[in-house]
């Protein structure tokens, strides 16, 4: 049978309805960016205005203009966040589950509120999960804008191609005033190692690799909702 196009989006928020079921009353949350995570976002508000309390650190000011719209409130950008659980989507998971993020743009305060949450839970649908990183999606790589061109030919040390990221004619800015370089990689065998490489170079902020950091997947398919947890 031929999937409707209302499908992808159905599956998505499967995906953040069923996270939205982790967060309890008193947590604070980190609260994701993209299509998958906006879902959550939504149950949550949901949940919020039926009664829980909870507060939300979220990963882009998108995140922010939606969690305030749906009446989650939120710590400060500069707070030293308790984060109980972090929910997050991804561009690619492999069997590991180690990931691909940053194709929103939103990697560096994704990975940074990752790191400071106690539990991190993904979001995705089926559609995500590969054998191996790599190959039909670049891995994003935020860097400085002073000298990008001369972190570009360093990366490529390591890759076949490091293209700066473009949108609507012009150069892709992240939150934080950087670009971003997609690497076109046939295959990341090795994440953690190429990971701490490109850590190396001198104008690399962060890198859409997170490896090592979550704690349960949850895909939606067309069958359902799984539940993966991790050994951390």
């Amino acid at each position: 049978m031929t999937a409707n196009t209302t499908q992808p989006d159905a599956l998505k928020q499967a995906a953040g309805r069923k996270a939205a079921e982790y967060v309890r009353d008193g947590m604070t949350v980190g609260l994701g960016t993209g299509s998958t995570a906006k879902h959550l976002v939504l149950a949550l508000g949901e949940r919020v205005r039926a009664g829980l309390r909870i507060t939300g650190v979220p990963t882009s000011r998108e995140t922010a203009e939606l969690a305030t719209a749906q009446g989650i409130p939120l710590l400060a950008e500069d707070a030293l966040w308790p984060i109980d659980l972090a929910i997050d989507g991804a561009d690619q998971v492999d069997p590991n589950l180690q990931l691909i993020k940053g194709g929103g743009g939103a990697l560096l305060k994704e990975k940074i509120i990752a790191a400071a949450a106690t539990q991190f839970i993904v979001i995705i649908d089926d559609q995500k999960q590969v054998p191996v990183l790599g190959g039909s999606f670049p891995l994003p790589v935020e860097v400085i804008p002073f000298g990008w061109k001369n972190t570009a030919r360093h990366l490529e040390h390591h890759v076949e191609r490091a293209l700066l990221r473009m949108r609507n004619g012009q150069v892709f800015v992240t939150e934080a005033g950087h670009y971003i370089l997609d690497l076109h990689i046939a295959r990341i065998d090795h994440p953690a190692q190429l990971e701490a490489a490109l850590h190396t170079i001198p104008g690399v902020v962060e890198t859409g690799l997170f490896v090592g950091r979550t704690h349960m997947l949850i895909v939606s398919t067309a069958t359902g909702v799984e539940v993966r947890h991790a050994a951390l």
